[in-house]
């Protein structure tokens, strides 16, 4: 079976040639845009509370029943000759559909058949393509549909295949925004054994486990919205671990870092998610997990353990970049200590005062706000044009406090201020930032007002009261609300993460910025497993048709000089074999303890 992608491009079926699509794919999600999140909103709403009252996992479960004989997991252990593989080489991608020179960035290293990567130190190491492909979770952006799978995922990696590979067997681990359409779409692209030009699917539930070649097992979970293990998926693990040996280690993959941002749930009253992998480890799989994969925070940060286990984030797949440079943050959390970051936590907190743009970087959040000035000044300009100018602010003010609609709307900018304000640090700090944020607001328009009143006066824009001076007093008004009312969110944003350590999603989302992508590339052998960090800089902004080998593809124009290639983040992360051998575990040649 063959999926055809929408928005250009040509499907092929059996022994076609490949015709790549043209790279006029989508832009990176303006999440600041108004029909952005006022559709995210209602997506998220709803699915949280269909996702209470219908949980698809169980339906999946009841449609989709285990057959007598049949074993629980995937054996990659063996090709599909049923012979023995000695190495077997495992793709890791999370939060990826995104804009086009992102995720298509991203999807031409990991479906090149080969890839050359040079370390921060200078040495090469030589990869090869995986036979396996993981995405780790939030497979499309900014809501889930069909549509927007094919356009944002399915398009990218069928125009990066290289067709002197074979197409890997594709496994998905669903993040929330696969779940905003109730896990439908993600059902059909991923759990129906489909097979695109990028892959072919195996998996038939939402969460799934492979068993990998000396002794590694890789285990993908579904926490759903409400970051809850249901206990179909549980009786599935516990079977799962009845067919593992003893000494053999365990990959796991979590649609969110529970060591992350478990605080931050905990402090929202949902505590689910830290108690779930508590439960996986200690009652379900009744063993340490080794390595934990994650994706979610849209960059890469690696936490090792004293004992040599490590936790990854690389949730650089396509999405917009997450800071790394939270204040206050730990450097180390419950005996992981931090030991890699991308990008540079420096660079992040660079990056957030790129937020002083935020009219030009959110044109549309601008034009909202524009008129969101416009309605809050409308009556009071024209009571200034038809009365005279006040002097006096506590005249302005008085005369703003008469009308109804100016009260309305003021409650309403302080209510919506309030409600935004981040609340990892509690109610109190939600009113207060939220109110003096909201507070800046009403106060800005009030003058921005009077300017404009003042300003048309001056220059003598018809004759007082008329309906000409009215309109340019408007006119101003609306455009310094399009200029100003977005750069004081961007100065909130700026001041709540770079000081605060609050708003780290709205302060990133906002640059929607498509560079410092990543993702991981594992080895397995007889002498153990190695994870290769992999990251771009900078994304092609510039694509040109050439070709590789005998197949046509879409390639980074020479002209966008600043492209960076693919490289390690770190010296790959060595860990040894399994079966209860003495094991040594390192980044590069350094030894760190033994992995359980």
């Amino acid at each position: 079976m063959t999926i055809r992608a929408a928005g250009g491009g040509t499907a092929i079926g059996a022994g076609g040639r490949h015709e790549p699509r043209k790279p006029h794919g989508k832009p990176m999600v303006r999440w600041f845009h108004p029909s952005t999140l006022v559709k995210t909103g209602v997506k998220a709403f709803l699915s949280a509370v269909i996702g209470k009252q219908a949980d698809r996992r169980l339906l999946d479960a009841l449609t989709n029943p285990k057959q007598p004989l049949e074993q629980p997991y995937f054996d990659c252990t063996v090709d599909d000759e049923n012979r023995p593989r000695d190495v077997l080489w495992l793709d890791y991608v999370s939060d990826l559909g995104d804009g086009w020179n992102a995720t298509y960035a991203v999807a031409t290293a990991v479906m090149n058949p080969a890839l050359a990567l040079e370390d921060p130190e200078g040495e090469t190491h030589h990869t090869q393509g995986g036979e396996v492909l993981v995405f780790g979770g939030d497979e499309v952006y900014p809501t889930a549909s069909v549509q927007e799978y094919y356009d944002r995922t399915v398009g990218p990696y069928e125009a990066a295949l290289n067709h002197r590979r074979r197409v890997p067997s594709l496994f998905a681990v669903p993040g929330n925004h696969d779940w905003y359409d109730g896990l439908v779409s993600f059902v059909r692209l991923f759990c129906q054994g489909r097979t695109s030009e990028a892959w072919r699917t195996r998996q038939r539930r939402s969460y799934f486990a492979i068993k990998l070649p000396h002794g590694w097992w890789l285990l993908g979970t579904d926490m759903q919205l409400e970051s809850d293990l249901d206990n179909t998926q549980v009786e599935f693990f516990k079977e799962v671990v009845s067919y593992m040996q003893d000494g053999e280690r365990v990959i796991l993959c979590n649609a969110e870092p529970e060591w992350a941002v478990s605080k931050i749930k905990a402090i929202a009253g949902r505590k689910a998610l830290e108690g779930n992998l508590q439960f996986l480890e200690q009652l379900v799989l009744g063993k340490k997990v080794s390595i934990f994969l994650s994706g979610d925070l849209h960059h890469y940060m690696r936490h090792s353990g004293k004992d040599g286990r490590q936790k990854i984030i690389a949730g650089g797949g396509g999405a917009y970049l997450y800071p790394t440079h939270l204040p206050g943050e730990k450097r180390e959390t419950e005996g992981f200590e931090l030991r890699q970051c991308f990008p540079p936590s420096q660079k992040s907190r660079r990056l957030t005062w790129h937020n002083l743009a935020f009219p030009f970087l959110n044109p549309w959040f601008g034009v909202f706000m524009g008129a969101f000035y416009l309605q809050l000044g409308w009556g009071l300009a024209s009571d200034m044009n038809s009365t005279g100018v006040s002097d006096k602010l506590s005249r302005v003010l008085h005369r703003a406090l008469k009308g109804t609609g100016t009260l309305f709307l003021g409650g309403l900018t302080l209510v919506s201020a309030i409600t935004f304000a981040d609340a990892r640090r509690g109610a109190s700090w939600r009113w207060l930032a939220g109110g003096l944020h909201g507070s800046t607001h009403l106060l800005t328009a009030g003058l921005l007002t009077r300017a404009a009143a003042t300003l048309v006066k001056q220059l003598g824009v018809g004759a007082p009261g008329s309906l000409r001076r009215d309109i340019a007093s408007w006119l101003l008004l609306f455009t310094s609300g399009f200029l100003v009312a977005p750069v004081l969110v961007g100065l909130y944003l700026i001041s709540s993460l770079n000081v605060f350590g609050c708003h780290a999603n709205e302060a990133f989302s906002s640059l929607a910025i498509p560079d410092w992508k990543c993702f991981l590339r594992l080895r397995i052998d007889a002498s153990g497993l190695t994870i290769y960090p992999v990251g771009i800089r900078r994304v092609p902004r510039a694509w040109k048709r050439g070709a590789n080998g005998r197949d046509p593809v879409w390639v980074p124009d020479p002209a966008d000089t600043r492209a960076t290639r693919p490289e390690l983040i770190e010296k790959p992360i060595v860990i040894g074999p399994t079966r209860a051998l003495p094991v040594r575990v390192g980044v590069g040649l350094r030894p760190l303890a033994s992995v359980p």
